[in-house]
């Protein structure tokens, strides 16, 4: 339980912070090798490339985890804890149906792939371990807006504030 527990609260960061790490160590080395010895490959090309796919998918989980994504949230200020925290679960709802929709579709492009073989040029890899990047991350974030409209739920139960992530400008 308590590893259930560490997963659910560090699970994206951990991921985000091995995908940062390869990618920044790779294209540090590919810049030297560029600069130093004339020569490049494209393999680093690619793990540069797909390390940011993946970041910006699991970071895209982490930010609903968080209510970190970009919002305009003047009309929060003037309501009460309850509309407030039905107009999060609204949104909440609403992103649900939009993630459940594009993880539809993002699957169906990982079986074609899969079906037909393809591998990246450069790391000769199934492609499906790149196209991958999409599934997972609207499937982290179906978890995430789960854990937030419970979350909220509970909020607009007990008459309590709702939780609204961090503030980037009060």
């Amino acid at each position: 339980m308590r590893i259930l527990r560490l997963l659910n609260r560090d699970a994206e960061r951990w991921a985000l912070l091995v995908f940062y790490v390869m990618l920044v160590m790779t294209m540090a080395v590919e810049v030297l090798r560029r600069e130093i010895f004339s020569y490049s490959s494209i393999w680093g090309e690619e793990v540069v490339r797909y390390s940011f796919i993946y970041l910006a998918w699991i970071g895209a989980a982490a930010a609903v985890k968080e209510r970190a994504h970009i919002r305009i949230d003047v009309v929060m200020h003037y309501l009460g804890p309850r509309p407030k925290a039905l107009l999060y679960m609204f949104g909440d709802l609403v992103m649900f149906g939009v993630a459940v929709i594009a993880l539809y579709w993002s699957m169906e492009t990982v079986l074609v792939s899969w079906k037909f073989g393809s591998v990246s040029h450069g790391l000769r890899i199934s492609m499906v371990w790149f196209l991958m990047a999409v599934p997972i991350g609207f499937a982290l974030m179906l978890l995430r807006l789960t854990q937030s409209f419970l979350r909220d739920l509970r909020s607009l139960r007990d008459g309590t504030d709702v939780y609204e992530g961090d503030k980037l400008f009060d």
